[in-house]
């Protein structure tokens, strides 16, 4: 038998393992890394919304013996794909994502920074706070901040301004880059934004909140200045990588290893990356911040339903019950799917392809992403290897939503989520 006409029968092969519906995930308990945290492996160096455990990609790397080549990953979110394949001995990594906040963690986890050149850096911009030194001050973010009064108290703004513009006269960009992880977080905190959320909420009693803006951007950068140093830095000297800050389409690299965590539906109802990562994105000038989450994947309106394969039976189910519901999850799975398709040819022969998502409800009925995402990939040349189901412990997210949307009725998130590996055959 030829290798094509084994890949091809091993392709027919996967898609009736689905169509039979002989599918099925199976549980594994290692993957759920109970009593862990992401900072297990390595501290974050800026709060992200649903982020993956660097944990869950270094399992896989080893139990499926990936190559220590490169390394994909098309929603690549904070990163923490790769610092699964730095752990593994990965040295070339190239990810995508439309969040400009996503793009800036990602990089800081990945540039190397001499420790004397970071170090000298850090306390030049402390000694210039604690003089409240304004020498730099020649610009106005502020400008493009959305309802700047009700979101940042009025004391607050111009120490942020301070802050901003010592961190913009940097002349080492990498330097300056992890320094704005500092800031961002200090503009979240300084915000009357409510503690724990994603989405934009004022706080209660908003009027008493004064924060100590230099007090809080000098907590942020030393324990980011440190978590950089011990854990990152080490490990970034021989690395290459090429970060995107624009939606993934047809690459003319190719790649033996994807590692991906898509999200689980569109923004406005699942996790809302766009909303929490505003307030930076606005202050450094990205136009439509506030339109972020309508980009995303099924972000757009779709004016007919999605009807191919498993996933049509779900979708007209919802339809039966809520029409716009129905068409709102069909834009997710047409963008879904093609960003799948834009993803064939960038993988080599033989290459493994991992993809981790949850399988969320609406209108109470859960919708198999899980078997979808297979689905795609055993019509497009791959083999289908194995679903790996693993409990979510230790993801940020919501604990309840509606997923009827019936005031007063609540339940459960996800708990677990799928691990869907493939091989590319021909």
């Amino acid at each position: 038998m030829t290798l094509i006409e084994y890949s091809h029968n091993a392709q027919e092969n996967s898609i009736k393992y689905l169509k039979k519906q002989e599918y099925h995930a199976t549980y594994n308990s290692k993957y759920d890394f109970l009593g862990q945290s992401y900072g297990s492996l390595y501290p974050n160096l800026h709060k992200y919304p649903a982020t993956m455990l660097p944990q869950i990609g270094l399992e896989l790397f080893k139990e499926f013996k990936v190559k220590k080549s490169n390394l994909l990953d098309p929603f690549c979110g904070s990163g923490s794909s790769f610092i699964s394949g730095l752990e593994y001995g990965i040295t070339d990594f190239v990810g995508f994502d439309l969040n400009p906040l996503a793009i800036m963690i990602a990089k800081a986890r990945l540039q190397y920074i001499e420790t004397s050149q970071l170090l000298k850096q850090k306390d030049i911009i402390l000694e210039q706070l604690l003089l409240k030194n304004e020498q730099f001050l020649n610009n106005n973010p502020l400008k493009n901040i959305t309802n700047l009064d009700f979101w940042l108290p009025k004391e607050a703004q111009q120490d942020l301004k301070c802050i901003f513009s010592y961190i913009e006269h940097l002349d080492n960009m990498a330097i300056q880059n992890l320094f704005l992880l500092a800031f961002s977080e200090t503009l979240r905190e300084t915000s009357y934004t409510r503690n724990n959320e994603f989405k934009l909420f004022r706080m209660k009693n908003y009027e008493n909140y004064k924060p100590n803006v230099y007090e809080i951007f000098n907590k942020y950068i030393e324990i980011i200045t440190k978590n950089y140093l011990q854990f990152y830095q080490p490990k970034l000297k021989d690395i290459i990588f090429s970060l995107i800050n624009t939606r993934f389409k047809k690459s003319k690299r190719t790649f033996d290893t994807i590692l991906t965590s898509t999200p689980y539906g569109d923004s406005r109802t699942t996790v809302a990356y766009g909303q929490f990562s505003t307030f930076i994105n606005e202050w450094l000038g990205f136009k439509d911040a506030r339109k972020l989450d309508s980009e995303l994947l099924g972000g757009k309106k779709v004016q007919s339903l999605y009807n191919k394969g498993l996933i049509k039976e779900y979708i007209l189910e919802i339809y039966r019950l809520d029409t716009k519901r129905a068409l709102e999850v069909s834009s997710f799975y047409f963008d879904l799917e093609l960003s799948i398709k834009n993803l064939i040819d960038s993988i080599n022969m033989g290459g493994k392809v991992f993809f981790v998502v949850g399988n969320r409800k609406v209108k109470n009925i859960e919708l198999p992403t899980d078997k979808f995402i297979s689905e795609i990939f055993c019509n497009s040349g791959f083999r289908y290897l194995q679903t790996i189901k693993r409990k979510i412990s230790n993801k940020s997210m919501p604990p309840l939503n509606s997923p009827s949307n019936k005031s007063g009725f609540k339940s459960n998130t996800m708990n677990e989520e799928y691990i869907i590996v493939c091989e590319r055959l021909r």
